[in-house]
């Protein structure tokens, strides 16, 4: 039987009187309207909002957020909170599916959880939405009016997808929660066979769940600081089908945890390797900086299209490798690199892109301001044996700063900044080094539309955009813009 949520709080409240009228409008007598938690209102689900929350317009002129609900819908559904001018609610009722819902969902327990909002959409629909969402935000500014947005690209799986997982657990041994933390709460969902993750994460939670109550390892409760193992972080090497488990714990315990590995180890034969990291900060960075290691071996190797890659517990790698080989191949292809050019990778994390490019390159230039990334970066250039790529570590704007100085020659600039986009001064030196194309790697669509206004003021013009699917299920959107800079007639 499914698990309930699990309040890391522990004065949870419970509906009362409110509650009460709520049942009553259940069996049929009129619903009060009044909207405060746990009111009861009938609703037409008119659209989806950015976060996947269907959305509907109360008579008193409310949003109306509803998580599972999809346009289409119509539905008796409970407030769970009100705040900022918008009530959250759930759905109580299905009263009419819309006729954009999937028969056959790979999960229904998605609007309790909120992992992947998208899941009880038919796929198609999906598509659909998301390319729509970056024409919403490209439709914002009248200077990208006409840009080409190519039809949504998916990759191989639409399900199994994930191959890293960064689990909070709560709970008490005898009883733990393994899963991630529920929109705007403290509430942690236990995830059992999460469908979005890799299969070998299944089978490794599931383990190391029956592990945590067979060796009695106490569970860290961030409201007294008692306890030790606080995370679990599962990366599945898809290539190699191989898994690394680390614990992220509060302090360094050797005896819980070592029987915890192995018990795990013994059920799971496929983890090749096993680590403990420790993290005693109160904040909520998921991994400390200090790794101890479990098994003789270190590192996964997996790949990504025809290039492979090395991962330590705490190296990036992107979560999706079909995925990423569409953005890659996708920036290979608009490259169209001769042997003869210079490229500038921005933001080049562990040198993903840049490996891709720099068999058809001259030169690849990376730079990074993570140093673990950027040492990540020049040990996958070496596994390749790639020799013309040099990665630089520091802060992108002075570094472009150098570059110029240089008087380095720049022909391509790839940029694949964090969701905020690239800073002003970037886009600005950037476009001071001339390169004659400039490839625009998002996750934000609207970062990347202000940013690409931005550019264009500065003399580079989208020609076209592809939308990449790296998350299905989930609201995410990935995209690969083309710039071309506009040559000014005399």
């Amino acid at each position: 039987m499914k698990k309930p949520v699990r309040s890391e709080h522990k004065n949870h409240k419970k509906p009362g009187h409110a509650g009460a009228k709520a049942e009553a409008a259940l069996s049929g007598e009129r619903p009060f309207t009044r909207l405060v938690r746990n009111s009861i209102l009938e609703l037409k689900i008119a659209s989806l909002d950015e976060d996947g929350y269907g959305t509907a317009r109360s008579e008193e002129g409310m949003t109306l957020k509803v998580a599972g609900a999809i346009p289409g819908d119509a539905a008796l559904v409970v407030i769970d909170h009100v705040a900022g001018g918008s009530a959250f609610c759930h759905i109580k009722k299905l009263l009419q599916p819309s006729l954009l819902r999937s028969k056959r969902p790979p999960c229904n327990e998605s609007a309790e959880c909120g992992g992947c909002p998208l899941v009880a959409m038919k796929y198609s629909e999906q598509k659909v939405w998301k390319r729509g969402m970056v024409l919403a935000e490209l439709a914002k500014y009248p200077e990208l009016a006409g840009t080409n947005v190519h039809g949504l690209l998916s990759p191989t799986n639409l399900i199994h997808y994930r191959s890293t997982a960064k689990l909070t657990v709560a709970g008490k041994f005898s009883d733990p929660f393994i899963g991630i933390y529920r929109r705007a709460s403290h509430d942690v969902y236990d995830l059992e066979q999460c469908p979005l993750h890799h299969p070998l994460i299944n089978k490794v939670v599931d383990a190391v769940r029956k592990g945590i109550t067979k060796c009695k390892v106490p569970v860290y409760n961030p409201q007294s600081k008692m306890g030790l193992l606080r995370y679990l972080v599962v990366r599945v090497s898809v290539s190699e089908k191989k898994a690394m488990v680390v614990f992220v714990t509060a302090k360094r315990s050797y005896n819980e945890i070592h029987h915890l590995s192995r018990f795990v180890q013994e059920q799971v034969p496929e983890i090749q390797v096993m680590a403990q990291n420790v993290n005693s900060s109160e904040g909520n960075v998921i991994m400390g900086q200090k790794d101890f290691f479990l098994t003789p071996v270190h590192h996964l190797t997996d790949k990504v299209g025809d290039i492979s890659f090395r991962i330590s517990p705490r190296s990036f790698f992107q979560v999706n490798n079909s995925g990423a080989d569409l953005i890659y191949s996708q920036v290979r292809d608009w490259a169209a690199l001769t042997g003869s050019e210079t490229v500038l990778d921005m933001y080049c994390g562990i040198g993903g892109i840049g490996l891709f490019l720099a068999r058809q390159a001259r030169q690849v230039i990376g730079v990074e301001v993570v140093e673990e990334a950027v040492a990540d970066a020049a040990l996958n250039a070496r596994i390749n044996n790639i020799r013309n790529c040099r990665f630089e570590v520091g802060d992108a704007a002075e570094l472009l700063e150098e570059i110029a100085a240089e008087e380095q020659r720049v022909d391509l600039a790839v940029l694949n900044p964090p969701r905020k986009g690239c800073e002003p001064n970037v886009l600005e030196r950037i476009a001071a080094l001339a390169p004659r194309a400039i490839l625009y790697v998002s996750c934000s669509p609207a970062s990347l539309a202000r940013d690409l206004v931005v550019l264009k003021k500065l003399g580079y013009a989208c020609r076209e955009i592809q939308p990449v699917d790296m998350f299905p299920q989930t609201v995410h959107v990935e995209n690969v813009a083309r710039l071309e800079k506009v040559i000014k007639s005399a």
